[in-house]
């Protein structure tokens, strides 16, 4: 995998960028995507978090339905919070950690 290197045309190193792109989940990833031009890696995880986040916003959703809301509520909620940590982790460490599907359409895309 590709890591950050140099600065992104945001002027902020990728590194921090691609941090940044999943700080407010996908709204900031929609905000990288139309403000980063050059840089891949911070692409990458712009498009990754609008993916990501995009489908277990969807899934949040599930929580206003009795009973099922209930039984998968809670997954959901502590999915979202260590993909949250785990991605935002690693972006900051200058690495890619691709989750399956979203991964590759940011890859192809970045």
């Amino acid at each position: 995998m590709a890591e950050a290197k140099g600065k992104s045309s945001t002027g902020l190193k990728p590194n921090v960028a691609g941090l940044l792109c999943y700080l407010l989940f996908w709204v900031t990833g929609l905000e990288f995507l139309f403000l980063e031009r050059k840089d891949r890696f911070v692409r990458f995880h712009a498009i990754q978090s609008i993916v990501v986040f995009g489908v277990l916003s969807l899934a949040f959703s599930l929580l206003f339905i009795p009973i099922i809301g209930w039984i998968f509520g809670w997954g959901i909620i502590l999915l979202v919070f260590i993909l949250w940590i785990v991605l935002m982790i690693r972006a900051y460490q200058g690495k890619r950690i691709k989750i399956p599907v979203a991964g590759d359409i940011a890859e192809r895309n970045a």
